[in-house]
């Protein structure tokens, strides 16, 4: 089915979704995803209305895009387009941003990073998005964008988050730079993770704590680290120092 889209022509794909029977609409949607041909982006950026359409389809849509293996930056213009300056439901709005982060990511993974310019409009439009989110909870979202991204120059910006935010906002953050190769967790990422686990500059929740471990243990840990965090540990509950201690055993091995 998928063969077959990719060389139908725009106005037959336009029609095979505007007369597919409703139950078969979602699984038209990801197909015309999955094909990533010009037509079919086209006609699915015609059929969209991202402000009429079912949020359950919206979401298969987005879905479908975020989990495409080998995405197209015309694949990432489509959902900035259809996401772009419109008021959408919050589900929609936040799968569309951590969709986003997803399709960067895979994009630079392929190399193309340079190469798009839907690759830099994206990453600014989650950037702009975070710096002005007001919500937990919507800060938790680009974040979570940020760390499907895996882009090294948003590393300073997680960094902040990490260190000053509350603890939802602070295990987002970390999580986000745990998914970035060894070579990018540079000495000044883990100055942030030694203050935030020994508590230098304000009290952090225990998984919080754990996770700042976990980053520095797993990235070619220094002895000294690896010293203090056992000698820390001893200071922690039972349950916290024995995954501590495991983390330490499967470093040495």
């Amino acid at each position: 089915f998928i063969q077959m889209l990719r060389s139908a022509k725009k106005r037959d794909v336009l029609q095979l979704l505007r007369r597919a029977p409703e139950e078969m609409l979602p699984f038209v949607v990801e197909a015309a995803v999955a094909a990533q041909s010009v037509a079919s982006l086209a006609a699915l950026s015609d059929f969209l209305d991202f402000g009429k359409e079912p949020k359950s389809l919206l979401e298969k849509f987005l879905y479908a895009a975020a989990f495409s293996p080998r995405p197209s930056g015309e694949l990432l213009r489509l959902v900035l387009d259809k996401l772009d300056g419109k008021q959408l439901a919050p589900e929609v709005q936040e799968t569309g941003i951590v969709a986003m982060g997803s399709l960067i990511g895979k994009l630079c993974q392929q190399k193309l990073c340079g190469l798009q310019q839907e690759v830099e409009r994206g990453v600014e439009t989650i950037l702009r998005g975070l710096r002005g989110a007001e919500e937990e909870s919507e800060v938790v979202i680009y974040l979570l964008a940020l760390g499907n991204a895996v882009l090294p120059e948003t590393i300073p910006s997680l960094l902040d988050h990490a260190e000053e935010g509350p603890a939802t906002i602070t295990t987002a953050a970390i999580s986000a730079l745990r998914r970035f190769p060894t070579r990018h967790i540079s000495g000044k990422v883990k100055r942030a993770m030694r203050r935030i686990f020994h508590e230098k500059r304000k009290s952090y929740e225990k998984t919080c704590r754990l996770a700042a471990a976990e980053i520095l243990l797993d990235n070619e840990p220094s002895p000294m680290d690896v010293i203090n965090i056992l000698l820390a540990a001893n200071e922690l509950e039972t349950e916290t120092a024995t995954f501590l201690l495991l983390k330490v055993q499967n470093s040495l091995r």
